[in-house]
């Protein structure tokens, strides 16, 4: 599978968020500990905002190499500030390790990326594929579940509603799969963001589904961890949204609930139960 993080807040380089923490999403694609894999090494991807985010898209760099050895990486990683970011390290569960199939995607000003798996994906890629708007289509790329997952939110109305988007899209991935004969097609966390608010998602058809946490407010860590000098120079509202914990703060990390979703933006954060709807 792979690992993932989603930052909101005050602009940092991406550096503080991708190298500096004890257990950093770079330390995660070599010695990850909650993820079906412990090597993370099939490819990388960071997307971000620039500070006016209501100007801009989103600027991407993918690559197919590991992460941890990454030296552009690491140059754009201590140069660059975003008060938004995604970060993903792959795991392949099957397709191929190419520039196009590594997270995360972009169309417009949205961002996608996606940990865990379509069961049986490649017995009905054709039939998902082709449920995919004709006028977005031609834009999919490569050749990942975690792509079409994106196509067909967007698709379902993504734009102008995306958790009304997002459980059509797993309606749709479970009716398939269970066509073809997939009890259990779906296993998901998934992040989106329009440049102004993250949404954030943890659903399986059944069984467990992979792991997810948010932090903890800062007021709240500024309270508990006054001493901290990074506690100082964030807002109020900056928030993180991981795949594992980024370190072993006390009372940093909360777990994302099962079956649920998570709204990151200015003003208040919510948390929602999240079901498939049937197209």
């Amino acid at each position: 599978m792979c690992r993932w993080l989603a930052y909101s807040g005050t602009p940092v380089l991406l550096d503080t968020i991708l190298y500096k923490p004890a257990h950093s999403l770079i330390d995660q694609s070599l010695h990850s500990r909650l993820g079906v894999e412990t090597t993370n090494g099939d490819g990388f991807g960071i997307g971000w905002y620039a500070r006016e985010a209501e100007l801009d898209t989103p600027a991407i760099l993918r690559d197919v190499g590991p992460a941890w050895n990454n030296r552009n990486l690491r140059e754009i990683a201590q140069h660059v500030k975003s008060p938004l970011m995604f970060a993903h390290i792959r795991a392949s569960t099957g397709t191929a390790v190419q520039q196009t199939n590594c997270h995360p995607f972009r169309h417009g000003r949205w961002m996608w990326m996606h940990n865990g798996s379509i069961a049986g994906f490649h017995g009905m890629r054709r039939e998902l594929n082709m449920a995919v708007d004709p006028a977005l289509y031609l834009e999919m790329e490569g050749t990942t579940d975690s792509e079409a997952m994106f196509y067909l939110a967007l698709t379902f109305g993504l734009e102008e509603d995306p958790p009304g988007a997002v459980a059509r899209m797993v309606g749709l991935v479970e009716k398939t799969g269970r066509a073809h004969g997939v009890e259990s097609p779906m296993q998901m966390t998934v992040a989106v963001t329009d440049g102004t608010t993250v949404w954030a998602f943890r659903y399986a058809s059944a069984g467990k589904a992979r792991s997810l946490y948010y932090s903890t407010r800062v007021d709240s860590l500024r309270a508990l961890h006054p001493d901290l000098t990074f506690l100082q120079e964030v807002s109020d509202e900056t928030r993180l949204v991981v795949s594992e914990p980024l370190g072993d703060l006390p009372g940093a990390w909360n777990e994302v609930p099962e079956h649920s979703y998570g709204v990151v933006h200015p003003g208040a954060d919510s948390l929602h139960r999240f079901a498939p709807l049937p197209v």
